[in-house]
């Protein structure tokens, strides 16, 4: 009996560490695989912002405190507490309304409209994020290699059509095959993030907001129109709630903190330290050789 007792906690853990790691491959994956064209739309040519030293440390303190009060705050802190018995999503939403009892006919007839809008924007989102991150990703070919340049498309397409043949595996199937994966994915992201900031240690000074607030203060317009390619990199934030149900608050919040938070801002600050400079005048950033 005491035996049992004590083998009970250490299961649990492992069980837990266990659905960690599936989430990493079905909740993560595409807030995962934002840094592959959420940083090169910010520092694109879309944009009349120059990159100087102000503005790429601009940059940084949106995306770190972007990251911080949308998906650390907002979504793990708040909105998964609003579960229907512990699923998660729109429709769960809605249909707590229905059965509140509360509630007028007229005013549960305008929350559930708004829950089947919001249905339709999510289903809206399944269509387009997957055709981007995939394509994102394979896009990385043509910088490898000019010459590979026609297969992206198609490499991309046949990519697309064997997830989606493989999604009848069902949520425990992806997340043992892709949890992995996604675990050495943002690994990787940590450690190249932090050879950038190695280069570039004063890439810490983003994390005071000012440099967010000059940021628009220095770009006027512009900046605030940056400020939409700042919200690709919280892309996917939404699936933490969404797929609630199949994990568990626990380890999902697990996840974020220990793997997926600490790798994204890693990787986002590294990566824009290491940034290309238009030139070398001394308000630039230029990287340390």
């Amino acid at each position: 009996m005491t035996n049992r007792a004590a083998n009970e906690p250490q299961h649990t853990r492992w069980h837990s560490l266990f659905l960690a790691l599936g989430a990493l491959g079905v909740v993560y994956g595409d807030i995962g695989t934002s840094p592959l064209y959420a940083l090169r739309v910010c520092l694109g040519q879309d944009y009349n912002v120059e990159t100087t030293r102000a503005n790429v440390l601009g940059l940084l303190s949106l995306i770190l405190w972007a990251l911080i009060f949308v998906i650390s705050i907002k979504y793990i802190v708040f909105i998964m507490r609003a579960d229907n018995r512990g699923e998660g999503g729109i429709l769960s939403l809605m249909a707590l309304v229905r059965r509140s009892p509360s509630s007028a006919a007229r005013d549960r007839a305008i929350l559930v409209a708004l829950g089947l809008f919001g249905a339709a924007l999510l289903y809206g989102d399944w269509i387009i994020t997957p055709a981007i991150s995939v394509l994102s990703a394979v896009e990385g070919l043509e910088i490898a290699t000019p010459g590979l340049l026609h297969f992206v498309v198609p490499v991309t397409v046949a990519l697309l059509v064997t997830l989606f043949l493989f999604q009848r595996k069902g949520t425990g199937g992806i997340g043992a095959v892709f949890g992995p994966v996604m675990l050495i994915w943002f690994v990787v992201m940590a450690v190249l993030g932090c050879v950038g900031i190695l280069r570039q240690p004063d890439v810490f000074e983003a994390v005071s907001p000012l440099f967010a607030v000059r940021f628009f203060a220095n770009n006027g317009i512009e900046g605030f129109l940056v400020l939409g390619a700042v919200f690709l990199v919280e892309t996917g934030g939404e699936a933490l709630y969404a797929d609630m149900g199949h994990f568990g608050k626990g380890p999902i919040r697990l996840a974020w903190y220990c793997v997926v938070l600490p790798s994204l801002l890693l990787s986002r600050q590294g990566t824009l330290a290491m940034a290309p400079m238009e030139n070398s005048s001394p308000d630039r950033l230029v990287p340390r050789r």
